[in-house]
């Protein structure tokens, strides 16, 4: 099936969601769920958290599917709510908890070849990266996870999480370099790292 069959598919589901069609919304659901849950456990680092965000997040859309204009795909949409909902949810968890946002954040598997040995390598990178992302500090890991895994548009971002268009540019490029950082450090950050280390 290819990805326009596949966008009109949903298109179509979504039509028929905006009619009171309760099943074709359950098949909308069906059709992102995976991600969806990637993506709120990405943002809040909580197994937990990540269903409770899950299940706002489709009862939002459901409540709001009529209002639904198709100015973006219908996964853009929900991955806007998602995000709308776990920044509510990381806001009351810290307020409830008293305590540092845990983060917790592995990525989501990438088809590979059948290649062991490729495949050995991915899952190294893979482990590389979601330690890279569970050292950023929350409002950080939110903006790059929105913007480099979900594609989500600066102003989508900003509007999401509440801060300005710019705010959301600044904060993704220091995400950025904190990752580059970690992952790919120069001779000298390397250098000041060990210092810092033997100190």
């Amino acid at each position: 099936m290819t990805s326009d069959s596949v966008a009109s598919d949903v298109a179509e589901l979504v039509r028929r969601a905006q009619t009171g069609d309760r099943s074709a919304f359950d098949d909308l659901v069906r059709a992102t769920y995976s991600e969806v849950y990637g993506l709120a456990f990405r943002l809040t680092g909580d197994v937990d958290d990540a269903c409770d965000v899950v299940q706002d997040s489709y009862l939002r859309a459901y409540r709001s599917v009529r209002r639904f204009r198709g100015d973006a795909t219908f996964n853009t949409w929900i991955y806007r709510i998602t995000a709308n909902c776990a920044a509510t949810s990381l806001v009351r968890r810290s307020r409830a908890r008293h305590e540092p946002l845990d983060d917790d954040s592995p990525l989501l598997d990438r088809r590979v070849d059948h290649d062991p040995e490729a495949m050995a390598g991915v899952s190294m990178e893979r482990d590389r990266v979601s330690v890279a992302l569970q050292a950023l500090p929350p409002r950080l890991r939110a903006v790059v996870v929105l913007r480099d895994l979900y594609d989500l548009p600066h102003a989508a971002i900003a509007a999401e999480l509440g801060i300005s268009e710019t705010a959301a540019k600044v904060r993704l490029h220091r995400a950025r370099r904190k990752l580059r950082e970690r992952l790919y450090p120069t001779r000298d950050e390397r250098v000041d790292e060990e210092h810092a280390r033997a100190m």
